[in-house]
């Protein structure tokens, strides 16, 4: 069974391979219906290195192909030399590869997924984009770390996932006031919010403004949000906004075509 994924076009490239995975297609229940991907939650083990599993064979690889994070919003950016199983995954929020056949993976429920490649130099990388994350660095890492293996910075293509949008993301004080900490041009991306001391904060336009920055001429966005789409996507703020429990996340990944 192939499970469907959405790809981004400007990642269309016969030598790349690249989806960003919604929560259809696979074997898990409850809350974590249907393709839960996350190691990390009260999911069974097993269903979700199934998940994992078949999101993968739709590149055309193997399971131990797929290489994920323990993801800690962070700006720390792994470089994959060769596959790690799933227990040994670094704490990092970007990994960055040559390596042709390793699928790079991330896990969001809201946050940002980010796939970046220089096709023609052979250099990949994913990035899990939360405000954190993005705020401190995390996407002009991820580029500065493709250089070095050989990209060129304006030869680089990204595609931001689906993510929680500016309408469905209300935000407080401590993320406006790390925001403009930053830099105080970055009250761009807030809008007024609905309530006192709230905004609505534009993640995935802060993430594009950072990788062109960063010096990547092709940017796109995939327009989905998160928390409004409940049938496709798994969310962590309209699952707290419902009460709680547990939570499912979605993968995005991207190979070098073997």
């Amino acid at each position: 069974m192939t499970v469907p994924f959405l790809a981004a076009p400007a990642l269309a490239d016969p030598r790349l391979r690249h989806g960003f995975f919604t929560r259809a297609g696979g074997v898990s229940d409850g809350p974590f219906a249907s393709l839960n991907c996350s190691l990390s939650g009260k999911d069974e083990l097993a269903r979700v290195l199934e998940n994992r599993a078949r999101a993968v064979a739709a590149f055309g690889l193997p399971p131990a192909a797929l290489v994920g994070l323990f993801q800690i919003h962070s700006p720390t950016v792994a470089v994959v030399e060769r596959p790690w199983g799933v227990d040994g995954r670094p704490q990092a929020d970007a990994s960055v590869t040559r390596l042709r056949g390793v699928a790079l993976g991330i896990v969001t429920a809201d946050c940002a997924p980010v796939l970046l490649a220089d096709a023609e130099a052979g250099v990949i990388g994913a990035v899990h984009a939360g405000w954190r994350g993005a705020v401190a660095g995390v996407l002009e890492a991820t580029v500065a770390v493709m250089v070095k293996l050989g990209a060129r910075a304006s030869a680089i293509a990204a595609a931001i996932g689906p993510c929680i949008r500016q309408p469905s993301y209300e935000v407080g004080p401590d993320l406006c006031a790390a925001l403009l900490a930053a830099d105080a041009a970055h009250a761009r991306f807030l809008a007024p919010g609905r309530r006192a001391e709230r905004w609505q904060f534009d993640l995935a336009g802060f993430c594009a403004d950072r990788l062109a920055a960063a010096g990547v001429a092709t940017v796109e966005t995939v327009p989905a949000d998160t928390l409004a789409d409940a049938a496709r996507f798994f969310s962590y703020r309209r699952t707290t906004l419902e009460g709680g429990g547990p939570l499912g996340h979605q993968l995005s990944a991207i190979a070098l075509a073997p």
